[in-house]
């Protein structure tokens, strides 16, 4: 699950934007800080799951991103 959660937050460039608030000073927007949230929660409810689906990765289990 934490490997998918990491993928989702690559996806959206997380470590771009933190670069970004490192050296412009800027905070990361709100919608990203807000879907990083989101995919740690869901990764978090897939792995107190007394059994995991096998098909964690599917969209389904995990927050809609544009």
């Amino acid at each position: 699950m934490e490997a998918e959660a990491r993928r989702r937050k690559a996806c959206l460039g997380l470590d771009e934007w933190r670069l970004r608030e490192y050296v412009t000073g800027e905070p990361i927007p709100a919608r990203i800080h807000q879907m990083c949230q989101q995919i740690d929660l869901a990764a978090r409810a897939l792995s107190g799951m007394s059994s995991a689906p096998t098909d964690f990765r599917d969209d389904v289990y995990w927050p809609r991103s544009w």
